[in-house]
């Protein structure tokens, strides 16, 4: 996205009113960014060097239907408690200096659950953006859509389109929100938008390589995944952006995604700082030089 904005500051709730303009206002061209509340329990934002925080950090929000059979409770039920989760994981991210931050919402393989949780979910997905665009938006989100329009509400998607629009100038951290999204249906996508740009004359088949799939991507100006966390304990992608997770570095949880909090992003962070990232390459071994060997008398 293209920042058509002044530029943003981020301050501290306590130190908001400073730096205003004329009648307490912040001055001309300036958004104001409200940071983060601070975790209730008092945690503070691990000391990870700055280099090693990832930038994308990709999660699978999975859990909240066992969450709630635990309790007794409807499956609906596990996704509604999911809501505080992510906010708060989004909050975290800001405060450890992740920049993207990419969300399994609603997958292209959930139109298989029951139509009673699909109806839930796709109204649940809708309420969600517009319940909590205000409080992104204030913290500087910059809230973006990755999915396919087909079988997805008009109404939920008038909802992530309007956060989108509302939300593209934003700078401290990109949402990724993705609804009825599928890695394999990414890429084929892609393809066929290839395709049609061949056909048309605009791309040569033998010119095509991974930079022109990359963009063609739902969200071509979004990095590659460098940390995929997945809650609940599970261990598979479940086909989430696919093309992107290339090199990611992998961390499974078994905390599950309603009882997850940023307290457990920055836990899979640290883990992820400790990584030797190699992207294929590698240190040649130390050999010791033959000549010099001690030799025995």
């Amino acid at each position: 996205m293209v920042r058509r904005g002044g530029r943003m500051r981020v301050m501290s709730p306590i130190g908001r009113r400073r730096g205003r303009g004329v009648g307490g206002q912040a001055p001309r061209g300036e958004k104001v960014v409200v940071a983060p509340d601070p975790h209730p329990s008092g945690a503070r934002v691990p000391e990870v060097p700055r280099d090693l925080v990832p930038r994308h950090v990709a999660i699978v929000m999975d859990g909240n239907g066992r969450w709630a059979k635990q309790r007794g409770l409807p499956r609906t039920e596990g996704h509604r408690a999911g809501e505080a989760a992510l906010l708060d994981v989004i909050k975290g991210g800001i405060e450890i200096g992740v920049k993207y931050i990419s969300a399994y919402a609603f997958s292209t393989e959930n139109w298989s659950r029951s139509p009673d949780e699909v109806r839930f979910l796709m109204g649940f997905n809708r309420e969600v953006i517009h319940r909590r665009r205000d409080e992104l938006d204030a913290m500087g989100v910059r809230i973006v859509w990755s999915g396919r329009r087909p079988r997805l509400w008009k109404t939920v998607i008038d909802e992530l389109e309007y956060a989108q629009e509302r939300t593209r100038d934003n700078d401290t951290i990109t949402l990724q929100f993705c609804v009825n999204y599928g890695g394999r249906a990414e890429i084929a996508d892609a393809m066929r938008a290839i395709a049609r740009e061949v056909a048309e004359g605009k791309v040569k088949p033998d010119r095509i390589n991974e930079s022109t799939v990359a963009r063609h991507l739902y969200a071509p100006d979004i990095p590659e995944v460098d940390l995929f966390v997945r809650s609940s304990g599970e261990q598979r992608t479940s086909n989430f952006l696919v093309w992107q997770l290339a090199y990611a570095e992998m961390v499974f949880l078994d905390t599950l995604w309603p009882d997850f909090d940023r307290r457990d992003l920055w836990r899979a962070i640290e883990l992820y700082a400790q990584r030797d990232r190699r992207y294929g390459g590698a240190v040649p071994n130390p050999v010791p030089d033959p000549r010099e060997r001690d030799v025995a008398p």
